[in-house]
């Protein structure tokens, strides 16, 4: 029986999901960041003609300023290139001719997908052309006995999601931005999600690409098995480059058995050190169903509830945490989860919290979670920063980086995901500050290298994070990194400005 102090969750509003919008549109990033513009060529006429002549369909070469503003703007708006024309191929052929055209004639180019990412590295920086996958979001093949499917890199991982889940399966990625972001995007940058406690990333569910390198050859990977030793897995190398060293048009991903069971806790903790024993607990019982466990500090929800209008289940806490389990047995799933609750009610690790598994609750829960980055895009500047680190100093850092700040700033608060150690520290302040920019970033930069974790856990570098590349390798990776790009892309036309400094 489930304490009273724990409810079963009854009424709880879900709210809308953010429009698209630019109330603030940033500067330009070669005035924010002082870039200087590469030895690239400028677009030119005869090269609009050649890209009308492959793509015909003028809805498939925009030129038109008011359709370009989306394209040039990053998703949090703190970032702006000036690109003068976005392509969108829809075949891997016409994104062949138009790599081996730009390679020849020296145009740099940017690839986006979504258009969700967190580092600015699916945005020009200057007028790179967009090449656009939007268009390439076609589903070949879901085979149900392997548990695999085929696409195009364009595909919007919500869609692919729902596809392959009338075959019983479930892709192993959940994103707050799943409604919007691309399988391709996923791929380079590897990304992480809600659920890698129970699925791994990205790069672990990845059983072959098709990517078009440089010189607009095609470069077949897409071999459907999961196990080869026939050689290098060159399909890796494309795995978090985002768009540097190629172009990936297919992929093929390994799915999961879609959970006949799905139960969230949400829950209210009085101290960080009850969040970790609750942590140790929930593994140690929950084990074989437990697929996420996210931590949100209080002055996190806080903002989503005064900018998001998120509404909370439960009353104020200094630290919450959302636990989810999926299985095969829901009255199996639900005695081990309704035991564990009682267990940690009992012995004060929870102070208050709630459950269920209706599906529309559910994702209300998690909405808490997902929706709270929404804000951000309309707040002055935003420091983003996506760490790995050991979680007994998951939430000490929080606390390092608000001591430093002092009241230089508006906030600083923590969330993420506590089941595989990334934390994500958020600063925003009234406006960019390059000074305080560059300390914090240093300060930040000493603690996590002490404390041996990562300064990019799961958005990548792109154009925000790209000096952190040589800081955080060893000299003789960084130098391999550089050889790589070098072979693969000599002319450097792949996503300049981007993850390498």
């Amino acid at each position: 029986m489930v304490p009273n102090k724990l409810l079963r969750l009854r009424v709880f509003n879900v709210c809308k999901k953010p429009s698209r919008g630019y109330r603030n549109k940033p500067d330009f990033t070669k005035n924010t960041y002082q870039v200087e513009r590469g030895f690239y060529n400028y677009l030119q006429e005869p090269h609009l003609h050649y890209f009308q002549k492959i793509l015909g369909d003028d809805e498939r070469v925009l030129t038109n300023l008011s359709d370009l503003e989306k394209y040039n703007v990053d998703w949090y708006q703190q970032v702006r290139g000036s690109s003068a024309v976005v392509l969108k191929p829809k075949t891997t052929e016409e994104v062949t001719k138009i790599v081996e055209y730009c390679n020849a004639n020296k145009l740099a180019l940017c690839t986006q997908g979504g258009n969700t990412g967190c580092s600015a590295g699916a945005v020009p920086v200057f007028d790179e052309i967009i090449l656009s996958t939007e268009l390439m979001n076609e589903i070949i093949e879901i085979d149900e006995n392997a548990g695999t499917i085929l696409c195009q890199s364009g595909v919007i991982l919500e869609a692919l999601d729902r596809a392959v889940s009338e075959k019983g399966l479930m892709v192993p990625l959940d994103l707050g931005s799943k409604g919007s972001c691309n399988i391709g995007g996923n791929v380079s940058t590897n990304a992480g999600g809600l659920r890698l406690l129970r699925y791994g990333n990205m790069h672990g569910n990845i059983l072959g690409l098709e990517v078009v390198k440089a010189n607009g050859e095609v470069l077949d990977c897409l071999k459907l098995m999961r196990k080869d030793n026939s050689g290098l897995h060159i399909k890796n190398i494309f795995v978090g480059s985002e768009g540097t060293l190629g172009i990936i048009t297919k992929v093929a991903l390994q799915c999961v058995p879609r959970p006949k069971s799905q139960q969230v806790a949400f829950l209210g903790l009085q101290s960080y050190e009850k969040v970790l024993s609750t942590m140790r607990k929930a593994r140690q019982e929950l084990g074989e169903i437990l697929s996420a466990i996210e931590v949100m500090d209080a002055i996190s929800l806080e903002w989503g509830q005064q900018h998001n209008k998120l509404t909370l289940p439960i009353d104020k806490y200094p630290f919450y945490l959302l636990l989810e389990t999926s299985g095969s047995n829901e009255e199996h799933d639900n005695n081990k989860l309704n035991s564990f609750l009682e267990s940690a009610l009992v012995q004060n690790h929870v102070l208050n919290g709630v459950v269920t598994g209706e599906p529309s609750k559910v994702q209300a829960i998690w909405a808490i979670r997902e929706r709270l980055p929404e804000g951000f895009k309309n707040h002055g500047w935003l420091g983003l920063y996506d760490l790995s680190i050991p979680v007994t100093q998951f939430y000490n850092l929080v606390d390092e980086t608000r001591a430093y700040l002092k009241n230089q700033v508006e906030y600083v608060f923590g969330f993420g995901h506590l089941g595989d150690g990334n934390i994500h520290l958020n600063v925003l302040g009234k406006k960019y500050n390059k000074r305080l920019a560059q300390d914090l970033e240093t300060f930040l930069m000493k603690r996590v290298l002490e404390l041996k974790g990562s300064m990019s856990a799961e958005h990548g570098l792109g154009f925000l994070k790209r000096k952190y590349l040589p800081m955080v390798n060893s000299p003789g990776s960084y130098q391999l990194m550089k050889e790589l790009k070098r072979i693969l892309d000599p002319n450097h036309i792949l996503n300049p400005y981007k993850v390498f400094p």
